[in-house]
């Protein structure tokens, strides 16, 4: 009997029908995409955080970089002059810092995609550039005007004490200052370790003991003795001193002594004017006479270093001036190795980026 032929199509419908029926197991299964490794998850944090912290530095340093300069540029009372364009320059910056953001996130998913370092990596090594190259003046004049702007009258009044500061460094004489500096090297080592101790900063304690002693420790007619002058020390101050000194060397003509019963008296009198510097030397030069600073400014209802001023004319009113100018002096030669001339060239905006030793 002769077999008829099938027909191509029912060939194909049969094969198909065989394939469908065939056990899932016995197909061939395709093989499945590699993941990449995940990340711990301290690890992933840390990087985010890396990450984030260095967004922040220069999102603070440029919002404050922005501020104080056009604060300082556009200061006056003018509404179109001033008011206006500050205003202005304040919505810049913030509308640019969102531009740049909305970039960053793009940028940061194709820098993960190549790995999870590479955000991190970036922001840093930007912050880095930024902070490396711009000259350390910018910065620092810059947050001056930053802290005018928010600080206001207080901080204008500080600004006005600090450039009295400035302006008696200018005056000094820099070849006799250099020759004090080099008298104090005897007693350096003392001076830092006091400082230490009681939280006083070494260059500070140094122009103290300039302006007291200018480092010949001597018994004054007033009865200050050595190299702080120290008349008649806060009872307090000299038992805690005391506890650190065996009997014999608890006298004033001990340099170490004297060192630390200073660092310590002039502690007390900063943390008496709730650490404000100008206050807390001239208490320091006052004493207990006339029952002390604080009893004056109470008794003419005076509230800071400007204010006591009219009423201090028997009393050494430029006596916090003289002794942080001295300090800066001493900064300066540690920091620069010579004694600059305020008035050459940029030496001034140098100098105020130097900062004065104990002024926050």
């Amino acid at each position: 009997m002769a077999v008829s032929p099938q027909k191509p199509s029912a060939v194909k419908r049969r094969a198909v029908s065989k394939r469908q029926k065939t056990p899932r197991s016995v197909r061939k299964k395709s093989s499945p995409k590699k993941k990449k490794p995940q990340m711990p998850l301290l690890h992933s944090s840390l990087l985010i955080g890396l990450e984030y912290l260095g967004l922040m530095s220069i999102g603070v340093a440029s919002v404050v970089v922005a501020l104080g300069y056009s604060g300082n540029r556009f200061s006056g009372t003018g509404f179109f002059n001033s008011y206006l364009p500050f205003a202005a320059g304040v919505i810049g910056v913030i509308i640019l810092e969102v531009i740049l953001l909305g970039h960053w996130q793009k940028l940061r998913r194709w820098l993960r995609e190549c790995s999870a370092f590479l955000p991190p990596s970036v922001v840093i090594g930007l912050a880095l550039v930024i902070g490396g190259l711009a000259p350390p003046e910018f910065f620092s004049q810059a947050f001056l005007h930053y802290r005018i702007l928010v600080g206001g009258k207080e901080e204008a009044s500080r600004v006005a004490l600090m450039h009295q500061v400035y302006a008696a460094y200018r005056r000094m004489d820099r070849v006799q200052m250099t020759k004090m500096i080099n008298m104090s090297q005897p007693y350096t080592v003392a001076i830092e370790e006091a400082g230490a101790v009681y939280g006083v900063d070494g260059d500070l304690l140094k122009g103290l003991a300039a302006t007291e002693s200018s480092f010949l420790p001597r018994t004054s007619s007033d009865g200050g003795q050595g190299l702080f002058q120290v008349t008649k020390a806060p009872a307090t101050v000299t038992m805690e001193v005391n506890k650190l000194f065996s009997t014999e060397h608890r006298v004033l003509t001990d340099a170490r002594y004297n060192a630390y019963l200073g660092a310590a008296t002039l502690r007390h009198y900063l943390t008496e004017m709730k650490d404000d510097l100008f206050l807390g030397l001239l208490a320091y030069n006052i004493g207990p006479a006339n029952g002390g600073l604080r009893f004056i400014m109470d008794q003419y209802g005076a509230t800071d270093f400007i204010t006591i001023q009219p009423y201090l004319m028997q009393m050494p009113r430029d006596y916090p001036i003289r002794v942080l100018s001295y300090s800066l002096a001493f900064r300066l030669r540690r920091q620069e190795g010579q004694l600059l001339a305020y008035e050459e060239g940029k030496n001034a905006i140098r100098i105020q980026a130097v900062g004065i030793p104990g002024l926050r």
